[in-house]
């Protein structure tokens, strides 16, 4: 182990290291719930898909852990899956494809190949390198305010409103309830410095859920997709099904080239940079960026995400990125490859036990998105607020760019195109990176394309 990761050099121990990568997978073990539902909505089966999103992510994370020793896992990324089943497969079948599925499995093959010829060129190693200070210690806050909204929507205390846009969760709810106690139980154990706090705080919420189900608090309604936090083996397989392999419709792309290169252009664009803001993001927590700020074997893990999308979208799953809840397992330790190793092993392991995994609710969960939310957000302690405008307006806007839209793409898209026109505008055109112009250009071409899709 210590020949494959550098422990010591990292600080770091084999105990540690397998406490964070199981932080880590319990952080987004949600996917294997949530991805063969959503891909479902597209016409896929959902256990192929279930197997796809498992392996996939254990694969991915393995590329991840030995070609770039980085603690981050990956699986396939949410907000993309709903691109691809209501966006892409939701066109295509409107318009009267069959299996449209296939032709989007193309497009994230496509991707991935792209990906792999941009990461070759150093393009996307450049892009998180050349990245301003001041827009990195945003993003890093930025997602760490993304990753709280979503740990506080998925416990329900964060929901939306027609009249304020958000507003708070009922109290009467148990999820609410427990996902605060939760938070409290995690912030009293990282008081006295306990080893796998987080982890421990997510078993203690799951088990608190569970004392309420059987006293008749929390009420199973899958109407109103509240489950059983029981898990469930009664009929259930623990073989795991077969998935979607190779099926691609290159037909129907023949016949249909500008569309599918659209169609190719979106998914390019959401994970390049998702992908770079979650790795800047993640080594920022880790302190594994050098002294200038900067992300060693930057190379090595591009490629690792960008080998992923290309495994899933073979064996029939939507685009594998890297995983913000990874700074979880970061935030408990994690330092080294060994972390997503841990995390690689138990998505395998859950092939096989799938009902219990899939039994962990959202709520559970919360309190550690929200603890790490926390931790990230002090990144904005080294930010700026004075001095070179296009510093602090750029890194203001990737900031709460990410929670307001939802979307870490969003928050590096305003962040970076307000530092390049502000730079031109107040003359200092020359302090410009190649990679800044060319980033600027992508989307200032993906704002084109939202308003023409938004005045069609």
């Amino acid at each position: 182990m210590e020949k494959l990761f550098k422990l010591k050099e990292h600080g770091t121990d084999v105990k540690t290291e397998v406490i964070a990568g199981a932080t880590t997978f319990l952080s987004m073990v949600y996917i294997l719930a949530v991805n063969p539902g959503m891909l479902a909505a597209a016409g896929m089966d959902s256990a192929g898909v279930f197997t796809a999103t498992a392996v996939s992510a254990a694969i991915a994370s393995l590329f991840m852990a030995f070609f770039a020793n980085y603690p981050v896992a990956l699986a396939s990324g949410m907000g993309l899956n709903a691109y691809f089943a209501f966006t892409v497969c939701g066109d295509l079948a409107a318009k009267g494809v069959t299996d449209p599925w296939k032709i989007a499995l193309a497009a994230v093959l496509a991707e991935g190949i792209v990906f792999v010829l941009l990461s070759l060129c150093n393009f996307r190693e450049k892009l998180v390198n050349d990245v301003p200070a001041n827009l990195k210690y945003a993003i890093t806050a930025g997602i760490g305010l993304f990753i709280t909204l979503i740990g506080l929507k998925g416990a329900g205390i964060v929901i939306g409103d027609a009249s304020t846009l958000v507003n708070l969760g009922s109290f009467s709810s148990p999820q609410v309830v427990l996902a605060l106690v939760g938070l409290i139980i995690v912030a009293v154990l990282y008081h006295f410095n306990i080893k796998g706090y987080i982890l421990i705080g997510i078993l203690v919420t799951w088990g608190l859920g569970m004392i309420a189900e059987a006293t008749g608090w929390y009420v199973v309604d899958p109407e109103a997709g509240v489950y059983s936090l029981f898990p469930s083996f009664s009929g259930a397989s623990f073989i795991p099904a077969k998935p979607a392999l190779f099926e691609f419709d290159f037909a129907w792309i023949a016949d249909n080239i500008i569309q599918f290169i659209v169609i190719v252009f979106s998914f390019l664009y959401v994970d390049l940079f998702d992908t770079v803001g979650t790795l800047i993001g993640v080594a920022s927590k880790g302190n594994l960026l050098d002294e200038d700020g900067n992300l060693p074997r930057a190379k090595g893990a591009l490629m690792a995400d960008a080998c992923g999308t290309i495994v899933g979208a073979c064996i029939g799953t939507s685009t594998v990125t890297s995983y913000v809840e990874s700074s979880a397992g970061v935030a408990n330790g994690g330092r080294t490859g060994l972390t997503a190793v841990t995390a690689a092993v138990l998505f395998i392991v859950a092939l096989f036990f799938s009902p219990i995994f899939l039994a962990i609710p959202s709520f559970a969960t919360a309190p550690a998105l929200v603890w790490v939310g926390l931790l990230m957000i002090g990144a904005v302690r080294n930010m700026h607020f004075d001095g070179d405008i296009a510093d602090v307006v750029g890194g203001f806007l990737a900031l709460i760019m990410m929670p307001f839209t939802y979307s870490i793409a969003n928050g590096i898209m305003f962040g970076i195109l307000a530092w390049v026109i502000l730079k031109v505008l107040t003359g200092k055109v020359k302090d410009i990176p190649v990679v800044m112009w060319i980033a600027a250009i992508l989307f200032g071409l993906r704002v084109a394309t939202l308003i023409m899709q938004q005045t069609a």
